[in-house]
């Protein structure tokens, strides 16, 4: 590769399948010896260590932000902390005098600070998740997000994750579900976007959603169709319409559900579902490289 290439696999619902996707992937390539990461972006429940176990933990290290403190003997009351606050964060009432800090909404842009000219306002450390680096080899890691119980957002600790992976060749990012902050923070970062979606009216409902999102951003993407034969020809007809490329189908079968809820990899049982990771990663350089021409 001539430049790092950064793949996000997403979608517009939970259970798709992007998980399945991204650590078959990753399993591939990195067996192939490629300088590879896999960022889990999934921080309020990240589950790609569940089938990756071979890494060991390199580093973990505490991702945190900076929440006002107020000191209440100081303090005038003149509200201006609370009036710059865009996040609605700090309780205020003039009478009676009453200032408080809503830690688990803050977001820490430093506002409050700034606006205060009593120096009234200083800042602590608050613990918003973890990153932590599993090392498959000199040459490919595991980066996982996770964000500590109760939390409000988990972007910042997604964004931290996705800074860790910089230095590789190739970086795929398990993207979280849905089309929120967290979503788009991640697939701003992507090059190339991998949509999974099912055969349903459900999946294909999201998977527009999603489209529409990336349509907004810029994205480039294609589809890879889950559970193929459960539902109905909708999602193909609709790709069809759209000029949407289909970068791989994967049948509804019991025997890849098995070998997922135990913990297994299709690219460690079958040299079959080897070959069709490695095409599925071939045709999307090749779309990639097509939607820069």
């Amino acid at each position: 590769m001539t430049k790092p290439m950064k793949i996000a696999i997403a979608s517009g619902k939970g259970g798709t399948g992007k998980t399945f996707i991204s650590t078959n992937l990753y399993n591939l390539l990195q067996k192939k010896g490629l300088n590879v990461a896999l960022v889990d972006c999934d921080a309020e429940e990240p589950n790609a260590r569940l089938f990756l176990t071979e890494g060991i933990l390199k580093s973990s290290r505490e991702v945190n932000q900076k929440v006002p403190v107020i000191d209440e003997s100081k303090c005038t009351y003149c509200g201006k902390c609370a009036e710059y606050c865009n996040y609605n964060a700090i309780f205020f009432l003039k009478e009676p005098k009453i200032v408080n800090v809503l830690e688990e909404i803050c977001h820490g842009c430093g506002a409050c600070s700034v606006a205060c000219s009593y120096g009234a306002i200083t800042e602590k450390d608050d613990l918003l998740g973890h990153v932590s680096n599993f090392e498959f080899s000199n040459k490919s890691a595991l980066i996982e997000s996770r964000t500590r119980v109760g939390v409000y957002s988990s972007v910042n600790v997604l964004k931290a994750a996705i800074k860790e992976a910089s230095g590789f060749d190739l970086v795929l990012f398990d993207a979280p579900p849905g089309i929120g902050c967290p979503f788009i923070q991640t697939v701003a970062q992507a090059d190339y976007v991998v949509l999974v979606t099912e055969p349903t009216p459900y999946g294909l409902s999201d998977l527009k959603q999603s489209i529409e999102t990336l349509k907004g951003m810029d994205k480039p993407y294609g589809v890879i169709v889950n559970r193929a034969g459960l539902g109905n020809d909708v999602v193909y007809d609709y790709l069809k319409k759209e000029n949407i490329p289909l970068l791989m189908s994967i049948p509804f079968d019991k025997n890849i559900a098995v070998s997922y809820s135990k913990g297994e990899l299709l690219t460690d049982q079958d040299s079959k579902w080897k070959e069709k990771f490695s095409e599925l990663f071939n045709k999307v350089k090749e779309e990639y490289g097509n939607s820069n021409n």
